[in-house]
């Protein structure tokens, strides 16, 4: 094995651990709700640790991930197959440990810096035809300019907000007619 796999599998099974440490700190119950049968070989928080190491080391294949982790420190690791199935079955958990973790970062920042990028639903040249989601007017798609694209498109608009240090804070979808700047008043 070479030593910069030694080194980078290391990294992982120390980041992991940072990652544990922090999320068990934040007082979540230990275990999600929905589970019935029998009892994991890892704890849900351990899948989420592992889930948000894998995300802040830039890993985007469990096959790269558990390659790295083999022959690892982690004694109760799962197979990858089970770690993807109970990963995606802890989306809300997951999503609430990330909010909780984004708050405790975010208690004392007082600027935020909001993107946002179209989501075409249609080809501009086919809204006024289009019958989709126009019951209700508060969630009905619009007409959008992209300023970064140079062109007008029908849908809607996914803003993204983090700190100006970098921390994730949210991510909202809105009209394509509403300006980031009128978007951040919520905040």
């Amino acid at each position: 094995m070479s030593v910069n796999k030694l080194i980078c599998m290391s990294n992982i099974v120390k980041n992991y651990f940072r990652v544990l440490e922090a999320i068990s700190s934040l007082n979540f119950d230990l275990e999600y709700k929905y589970r019935a049968g029998r009892k994991y070989k890892m704890s849900d928080l351990e899948v989420i640790a592992l889930s948000l190491t894998a995300e802040f080391m830039s890993i985007d294949s469990e096959n790269a991930l558990f390659n790295q982790l083999k022959n690892g420190k982690i004694s109760n690791l799962i197979e990858p197959s089970q770690f993807n199935k109970r990963r995606r079955k802890l989306f809300l958990f997951s999503e609430q440990v990330r909010a909780k973790l984004a708050s405790y970062f975010l208690e004392f920042e007082d600027y935020f810096i909001v993107d946002s990028m179209p989501l075409e639903i249609c080809k501009f040249s086919r809204h006024n035809s289009i019958k989709i989601c126009k019951e209700e007017f508060e969630m009905a798609p619009s007409k959008g300019f992209c300023a970064s694209q140079n062109n007008w498109f029908y849908g809607y608009k996914l803003h993204g907000v983090c700190s100006v240090s970098g921390v994730f804070h949210s991510l909202d979808i809105t009209k394509s007619s509403v300006h980031n700047v009128h978007f951040l008043k919520k905040y």
